[in-house]
């Protein structure tokens, strides 16, 4: 009997699944939309929608419960309690929606994309690494050219 048995282990521990679940919500937090599988994605949503929760309440100790909840992350803390709690100030919960994406090549997963509602477009690919069409890449191929000739 699996009484009150619930959640999806996703085939990983506890420290690991919870970790897991951290990052993806810190990352749903940055860029408004991310691609996983399917299982995972339906984990996440209520995960995400109860530390949106706890911004719209706001106060000290919510920030702290949201702090500990994300692993510590202050800048997406900060975007949490300021940008995405005005947001969703009047809507009643559903806070984040999920599409399905497909199948993904090489071992057939159910792909997802989970976005918040009434997202920021600007918001996705946001600070996703290094440009490459920045200064550095540039001089980088010139350093390879000159090297090679």
């Amino acid at each position: 009997m699996r009484h009150l048995s619930r959640g999806r282990r996703l085939s990983r521990s506890t420290a690991h699944r919870t970790a897991m679940l951290q990052n993806m919500a810190a990352s749903l937090f940055k860029h408004e939309q991310i691609t996983t599988t399917l299982p995972k994605a339906k984990e996440l949503r209520p995960y995400a929608e109860k530390l949106i929760t706890l911004g719209k309440r706001g106060g000290l100790h919510a920030r702290r419960q949201a702090l500990a909840e994300l692993g510590g992350d202050r800048v997406i803390v900060e975007k949490l309690f300021t940008t995405l709690s005005d947001r969703y100030k009047g809507r009643p919960g559903g806070y984040a929606r999920i599409l399905k994406a497909g199948h993904r090549y090489g071992d057939a997963a159910i792909m997802a994309i989970i976005e918040l509602v009434d997202r920021d477009t600007e918001a996705k690919g946001q600070d996703s690494g290094p440009d490459q069409n920045a200064q550095g890449a540039e001089s980088w191929a010139e350093g390879v050219q000159q090297a090679a000739g």
